[in-house]
């Protein structure tokens, strides 16, 4: 039997974190729209979207995993394919064991930025896989100095968005092998397994300058939709704010469209 590839964005916030805003329907909607097979949401020290979004995937064919992204003593952490919150701020390999004993795996994101809350190398001693590519990172140098701790450590790789707004959803992503699985076999404990196996690839280049506008226009349009379809129910708020976003969408694609030349 052949082997599953499978594409997950492991990192992403919803409206449950304190600092993003957008709603897990429309996270669920890009993420099928672009190709993953699924997306965790993990939020600030919060899962209650997490849960909710794990339980709608199956709308969106995706497969539901939970998660969250849970503050410990040493830095932040993602509890992925946990359903209920790990201790808040206790020692970090005691969550790590936490996490495990609650059948999930614990992924260190973004180590060793401390202006992130990544965990320093000196208290990173144990986890399950280390996040060797954040999409949000500018400039590359802690991509491979995660990059090169996890290879020397055995650790597998993964890649994330870590997005905050719809439109960065999938920026960058792992791929998964799963060998002697079909599509009708995927569930959260093969991504699950996968995950701590190390059958993952790492997925977050950059792409040409053209098609990562794009495909941020794209998302940008899609969640101005939605929030002119919630304006058209009645809040005001909510429809100014589809408004601004469809006119900052349109603009992108008229400039890259041929008749901006």
């Amino acid at each position: 039997m052949p082997s599953l590839t499978v594409r997950i964005d492991p990192h992403v916030h919803s409206e449950g974190s304190y600092d993003a805003s957008d709603p897990v329907e429309l996270i669920l909607e890009q993420a099928a729209e672009i190709g993953l097979d699924g997306v965790v949401i993990t939020d600030h020290d919060a899962i209650h979207e997490s849960l909710r979004a794990a339980e709608l995937a199956a709308d969106y064919g995706l497969v539901g995993i939970p998660g969250v992204e849970i503050s410990t003593a040493a830095g932040h952490l993602l509890a992925i394919g946990v359903d209920e919150m790990p201790p808040h701020r206790a020692p970090f390999d005691e969550t790590v064991q936490w996490v495990r004993s609650h059948g999930g795996v614990a992924v260190v994101p973004h180590p060793f930025q401390r202006s992130r809350h990544g965990v320093r190398k000196r208290r990173l001693t144990d986890c399950d896989a280390v996040e060797v590519f954040n999409a949000w990172l500018f400039t590359g140098y802690k991509n491979r100095r995660a990059r090169r701790f996890a290879e020397t450590r055995g650790y597998p790789g993964v890649a994330a968005s870590d997005a905050h707004s719809v439109p960065y959803v999938g920026r960058a992503y792992t791929e998964l092998e799963i060998p002697d699985a079909t599509r009708a076999d995927l569930d959260a404990d093969l991504v699950l397994d996968a995950l701590k196996n190390g059958s993952t690839r790492v997925q977050g280049r950059r792409q040409p300058i053209r098609l990562s506008t794009k495909h941020y226009a794209i998302g940008a349009a899609r969640k101005s939709g939605y929030y002119a379809k919630v304006g058209a129910k009645g809040s005001v708020r909510g429809a100014a704010k589809g408004a601004r976003g469809v006119a900052q969408a349109a603009q992108l694609l008229y400039r890259l469209s041929p008749l901006s030349r």
